[in-house]
């Protein structure tokens, strides 16, 4: 028997409030806590990940180099690495760069809605991508991830547009 994962449940100014099984958070559009992850190589180039094809929202889409959910009792930074490690293969050192609110629905009948801690770190090798999760990667300069993003906003996950768009400052190491 699989037991599902757990999210944090939060308030507005990130206190916890509870725990729920993931799916049932994102069914309910119930806030949650959340991380993002953003690594720079030292060409400042970011890593961007495809977004395995079997994901159960924004299947195949690009996005930051990771992101995920906390676990209960779990740092901010704790996650980002295990996440990071899971994913993309390595760990690298991580930052908190900023944090927000956001709300996005999808197609699919969830909605994401979350407190979103933006981690930085610096990574200069290959990943080695856990192909459950990552279908492929890149690293991009920003200046053509906002080209690109400006003509194909459908190719990005929501969460990916609102922080790259809104927090773009926050982004350089």
């Amino acid at each position: 028997m699989v037991i599902e994962e757990q999210v944090i449940l939060v308030n507005e100014k990130d206190e916890q409030i509870g725990l729920m099984p993931k799916q049932e958070a994102h069914e309910k559009a119930i806030l949650h806590r959340a991380f993002s992850v953003f690594v720079f190589n030292d060409k400042n180039e970011l890593l961007l990940q495809q977004r395995a094809l079997e994901k159960y929202h924004s299947p195949g889409l690009w996005t930051n180099t990771c992101c995920s959910h906390q676990r209960n009792g779990e740092s901010n930074i704790g996650a980002g690495k295990r996440r990071l490690k899971e994913e993309m293969g390595f760990v690298t050192e991580l930052s908190e760069a900023t944090s927000f609110i956001y709300k996005a629905p999808f197609d699919n009948g969830l909605t994401e809605h979350e407190f979103d801690h933006v981690l930085v770190g610096k990574y200069n090798a290959d990943p080695i991508v856990n192909i459950e999760e990552v279908a492929s990667w890149k690293w991009v300069l920003l200046d053509d991830v906002k080209k690109d993003m400006a003509m194909h906003p459908d190719r990005y996950t929501a969460w990916f547009k609102i922080i790259f768009n809104k927090f773009y400052k926050y982004l350089t190491i």
